[in-house]
């Protein structure tokens, strides 16, 4: 664990070095140990709620699940100077370091502060926000386990009214659309009408609703979803009318992780329509926005969408920020795959390079191989030894059980 001095902690929570030594001599800040003459408090730990006259946890600014999502961070590259108009109020400020954490791919960081949260009687945004955490640290790790208490203390986040227990429905559908499960969503989400919530809600309600639109049209250009009027790459190539609208509203509004978001989502969906001119657009500025904050967690999440295009944008950036993510995605990869298998019930391929998977994708949305040959520029008999591969490789009978094992 973590610690930082009496003086540093007094700067954190904006009180004076002589308060917190009168904390720490009452014994008041929990896990705080002396070495000497010194106290060294947890890095993590929250101003006792009785020395400021108050409860132990404040309300939060935002009434959001995701505060990074909200307009508190509204300048790409200063997310900690963000984080630091929060530290009047600890619980925000904790929890909002710990979701940037996150989305720079810190996951032992995270798993600590979801923990402090769930065990430290917070509020209900901070024990929502810290019941995600530990989802999405579950997905990280392939831990069927931690995802299941991770839902179970969402659930039972301290409801006070209907506007709140909405929010713990939009924190579910976020964690479930994080793995490709969308089996429980509330009917108001899948249509796409956030009215139940509070407005500070909606950008991170746009960005995960952007995903469940993204695994409809997936599923029906390959095939496992079947919806009148509308087959193969249709919906794909419509998502995008959606998505751009959402994308503007995010630049006026000053939310910097929904915007990147919103673009990444909507080059996946350029890119599977064979717009890769679009599909670049869009991921050069969101990885321009992701890198000035080292939010390569964010990026992480992507890489198995666009069959190398990605590393490829970042590493004309920066070749640094090329190996983080690729070592951070050995990691997720089969976290990802593991946890969404499990839960879906079904195998999901990790071994495959980024070519045979392309060829896959195509193969899984109906291409023959001398579609698949025309679009990737390569010979029949290249895309024919290329699905072979992917066939032995995963132990499936044939191209048909394909859509499968993406």
């Amino acid at each position: 664990m973590k610690r930082i001095t009496v003086k540093e902690a007094a700067e954190k929570w904006g009180v004076t070095p002589r308060r917190v030594q009168g904390l720490c001599n009452e014994g008041k800040i929990k896990g705080t140990v002396r070495f000497g003459r010194a106290w060294m408090i947890p890095e993590h730990a929250v101003l006792p709620g009785a020395d400021r006259g108050e409860e132990p946890h404040m309300p939060m600014p935002r009434k959001s699940p995701f505060l990074d999502m909200t307009n508190i961070y509204n300048q790409a590259g200063r997310a900690d100077a963000c984080a630091s108009l929060l530290v009047n109020n600890p619980e925000a400020h904790a929890l909002f370091e710990a979701q940037i954490a996150y989305r720079r791919g810190e996951i032992d960081r995270v798993y600590d502060r979801a923990r402090y949260f769930l065990s430290a009687h917070s509020g209900f945004y901070a024990i929502l926000g810290g019941g995600m955490l530990l989802a999405l640290c579950a997905i990280w790790r392939g831990d069927i386990y931690l995802w299941n208490e991770a839902k179970r203390h969402i659930c039972e986040a301290p409801c006070t009214d209907e506007s709140q227990r909405e929010i713990v429905s939009l924190a579910l559908a976020i964690v479930d659309s994080s793995i490709y499960d969308n089996k429980d969503y509330p009917a108001w989400f899948t249509a796409g009408s956030f009215d139940v919530l509070p407005p500070e809600s909606h950008p991170a309600a746009k960005v995960f609703y952007v995903k469940y639109l993204y695994m409809s049209a997936f599923a029906i250009a390959s095939g496992q979803l079947n919806l009148e009027g509308i087959s193969g790459l249709a919906l794909m190539r419509l998502i995008p009318y959606t998505i751009e609208p959402m994308i503007s509203q995010a630049v006026v509004d000053g939310t910097i992780l929904p915007e990147i978001y919103l673009r990444m989502s909507c080059a996946v969906a350029y890119h599977n329509a064979g717009d890769r001119a679009r599909a670049v657009a869009h991921m050069d500025k969101a990885i321009r926005l992701a890198l000035a904050d080292g939010l390569y967690g964010v990026l992480t999440e992507y890489v198995r969408h666009f069959d190398g295009l990605l590393e490829e944008r970042v590493a004309l950036v920066d070749e640094t920020a090329l190996t983080v993510i690729t070592e951070l995605y050995r990691t997720y990869s089969v976290g990802w795959a593991r946890l969404s298998g499990t839960v879906r019930n079904r195998y999901i391929a990790t071994n495959l390079t980024a070519r045979e998977r392309e060829v896959a994708k195509l193969a899984a949305f109906g291409f023959t191989n001398r579609e698949i040959a025309a679009e990737l520029y390569v010979s029949e008999s290249t895309v024919k030894q290329t699905v072979l591969r992917v066939v032995q490789k995963t132990g499936i009978k044939d191209r048909t059980e394909i859509p499968n094992i993406l």
